[in-house]
């Protein structure tokens, strides 16, 4: 309830919010599983992503291809063995965003 009728008459005040946030990163963060995936790469030599997850089982297409273009991950070379693998590694975007607090 308003106290007074001369206050309920005035224009609404406008409200600016700022945002003091500086996290360069926001908007552009991992999801849980290309965290996962990126950071495995971190104790890698030259930050080689790994083709199977934990359990052995081949990691998700769409998490690679997801990570590569987000730019954190990079094609590394051409499996003539398997041409459907696709072998990446880090880039140093991907270093970042996998070490990010």
């Amino acid at each position: 309830m308003l106290s007074s009728r001369a206050l309920a008459q005035q224009p609404a005040r406008s409200f600016d919010s700022l945002s003091f946030n500086d996290n360069v990163l926001e908007g552009n963060l991992p999801a849980l599983a290309e965290l996962l995936y990126l950071r495995r790469g971190l104790s890698q030599a030259g930050g080689k992503l790994p083709l199977f997850d934990l359990d052995g089982q081949d990691v998700d297409a769409a998490v690679v291809r997801r990570c590569v273009e987000h730019g954190w991950a990079e094609p590394w070379f051409n499996n003539p063995l398997k041409p459907d693998w696709l072998v990446c590694k880090l880039t140093d975007a991907g270093r970042r965003a996998a070490t990010a607090p």
